[in-house]
């Protein structure tokens, strides 16, 4: 079973301001020892670990931490994808083999249509020829100017991290379930079942509040575009690892067992051109 989705970090006051009040828990290192200790108890394999900061020093950071701990599969990294002199960062990184994807924090732009800039869309454009994914961080609102951006690249491979963020706290299921359906329609497009219990109430939600998300996503996308992300340590903000890898499984309990395989294993090989 590989985690597709999870974060390390050394806190510092400066590069973490997303971190708000409520997140205090989040305030403090997570580091390779801590990952695996959770996912050992979980029985996770391997793990692709994302970006946090928007920077190219921690880029870096992630790639010399996967060459020294076979168990990250690939890394999501951060390069400036606004910048002219983006080529620059992209040939030297992309030599590294565990670089898989790149990722911009949409979903924390002023401009809600900022994936429709022409300078990002440069960039984004130099994406498939390097054999780099890219993953997709929105919120709901996001999803339709999304499709608009995803059409511009037939030949991308994209990645929708958190099924997109719906609103589960709230139990709204509309327009988010049209629109990700929309996206979902786009072949090139795969999604993770991550980050959800962050998006539902942190102190009292279920697998049945999950369960119309996690349905919506499996008719949308197939098991073969799914795929099972932790977003650890964020996730502890709402529950420990392990229950979340056990509500996981709970939801996909009733899927064949190759359909079980191709969440949790094999998408994200496919997705991340896993060697």
């Amino acid at each position: 079973m590989i985690d597709a989705h999870h974060h390390l970090w050394r806190y510092n006051n400066r590069d973490y301001s997303w971190m708000s009040d409520s997140m205090s828990a989040l305030r403090r290192d997570f580091l390779v020892l801590d990952l695996q200790a959770v996912m050992r108890e979980s029985r996770i394999d391997g793990t692709i670990a994302v970006q946090a900061r928007q920077t190219i020093e921690e880029t870096e950071w992630l790639l010399d931490l996967a060459a020294s701990h076979p168990f990250i599969l690939g890394v999501v990294g951060w390069v400036p994808l606004y910048s002219p002199d983006v080529t620059l960062h992209l040939d030297r990184l992309a030599q590294n083999p565990k670089l898989r994807a790149v990722r911009h924090v949409l979903h924390d732009e002023p401009d809600d249509f900022y994936m429709l800039r022409e300078d990002f869309n440069r960039s984004v454009a130099l994406l498939p020829e390097l054999g780099l994914a890219y993953d997709i961080l929105i919120f709901e609102r996001h999803l339709a100017q999304t499709v608009e951006f995803v059409d511009r690249h037939p030949r991308q491979t994209f990645i929708v991290d958190h099924i997109a963020k719906p609103r589960i706290r709230d139990r709204v299921l509309s327009p988010w379930k049209e629109n990700i359906q929309e996206l979902a329609r786009r072949e090139n497009v795969y999604c993770k079942i991550s980050g959800m219990v962050t998006e539902a109430d942190w102190t009292s939600w279920t697998p049945a509040d999950l369960r119309p998300y996690v349905d919506a996503v499996l008719a949308a996308f197939g098991t073969k575009r799914l795929m099972f992300g932790s977003d650890w340590p964020v996730l502890t903000l709402a529950a420990d690892y392990r229950t979340w890898v056990n509500a996981f499984r709970s939801l996909i309990a009733g899927l064949s067992p190759d359909e079980q395989e191709d969440i949790c294993t094999n998408t994200t090989k496919a997705a991340y051109r896993l060697k």
